[in-house]
């Protein structure tokens, strides 16, 4: 009794520590962003000023800031779950496109009443960025190809392969580099938010969305027997299969969830906010910002939403500082901090960790 006492205080501990370690982490970030504006010569606080009224100030700025979160919510998903069953995602960003891509194509083609049209443009997405996160899990179950080799590979193909259907005729919006918009029936708008916060805020449902698409992930993850045989995998593959779980199945199934999830990230985007796809001379972020935001969000469904949230807020809300001339670059250098920090600290953590353990062992003993 006493010795599952202690270790419920060890996990509460460590719950806890990850959190502070976390938010500790955040806050160095902020003090290595500031140093670095007080050497190009501005007011750090004046900065930081501004970026927080960037955000909170006015209800369109925090509608823009959930706007520009919502992507990020899918991308970081979708690598944390891959992480979470030991797979490193780095090709959500070719998964965001596919998802794009497809967006574009059914909700321009077809033309249908918008309660079956919503429904077949994500689904059709999904479902396409899934067989494309598949085909990753494929070439690693069945010829042992990293999934990071094969990842990067298939992000450039994506982005070349929605370049060249971009320039099909019939599909190119003439004088342009991008695609005709989509139909109204295949668009996830708020018309009614729209006029209280402003036409050109726009504000969709794919936020509601991305929360529910995240409360399916972690109940599939934590309470399901599949999320169990995935995770299992993740931990040691060599027992997981002694075990009887079907390795090979389990890592092409996770790949195939993992780009869903940047598929849907990819087509609410087209469906809320983009309206089309445009050709593209590089990579656009959206998947590779998702792997800052699950590693900031501990690889946890719930804590990547409000990773994704910080990211929203300091890329939207930093973009103000330019009112006093504080480049944007700044704001890429503070979330690169974040990251440095949160990885540092693991190494403390994992160390603490293996203290605990070990004292705790000594104590059952």
């Amino acid at each position: 009794m006493e010795v599952n006492s202690k270790k419920e205080k060890l996990k509460s501990f460590l719950i806890n520590e990850t959190l502070i370690l976390t938010l500790l982490s955040i806050v160095m970030g902020l003090l290595v962003g500031a140093l670095i504006i007080t050497l190009s010569g501005y007011n750090p606080l004046e900065a930081y000023r501004l970026m927080l009224e960037g955000i909170f100030s006015q209800p369109r700025y925090i509608a823009w800031t959930v706007i520009r979160a919502t992507p990020l919510i899918l991308t970081g998903l979708s690598v944390a779950f891959a992480f979470r069953t030991g797979l490193f995602n780095i090709g959500a960003e070719g998964q965001f496109i596919i998802g794009a891509l497809t967006a574009a194509l059914l909700g321009y083609f077809l033309e249908l009443p918008a309660i079956l049209h919503v429904p077949i443009v994500l689904c059709g997405s999904i479902l396409a960025a899934a067989t494309w996160g598949g085909i990753v899990g494929f070439l690693k179950s069945k010829f042992g190809i990293h999934e990071v080799i094969a990842s990067i590979m298939l992000n450039w193909i994506a982005l070349y392969f929605m370049n060249y259907i971009i320039n099909q005729p019939g599909f190119k919006r003439p004088g342009t580099e991008a695609s005709f918009d989509i139909h109204e029936s295949a668009r996830i708008s708020i018309p009614w938010m729209r006029e209280v916060l402003g036409p050109a805020t726009k504000v969709n449902w794919g936020i509601v969305i991305a929360l529910v698409i995240t409360a399916v992930i972690y109940y599939l993850l934590f309470k399901t027997t599949i999320g169990y045989e995935l995770r299992a995998v993740g931990y040691n593959k060599d027992a997981a299969e002694y075990g009887g779980i079907n390795v090979n199945r389990s890592i092409m199934l996770s790949m195939a969830i993992a780009g869903a999830l940047a598929g849907a990230a990819g087509a609410m985007h087209v469906m809320g906010v983009s309206f089309r796809v445009s050709v593209l001379a590089a990579m656009e972020g959206y998947g590779f910002n998702g792997i800052a935001v699950a590693l900031i969000g501990n690889n946890n469904p719930f804590g990547v939403i409000l990773s994704a949230f910080l990211f929203g807020g300091l890329t939207y809300g930093g973009s103000k500082m330019q009112t006093i001339g504080v480049p944007t670059e700044v704001i890429n250098i503070v979330i690169g901090s974040i990251i440095f920090f949160v990885a540092t600290y693991r190494i403390f953590r994992y160390v603490l960790v293996l203290f605990n353990r070990k004292k705790l062992q000594k104590e059952v003993q």
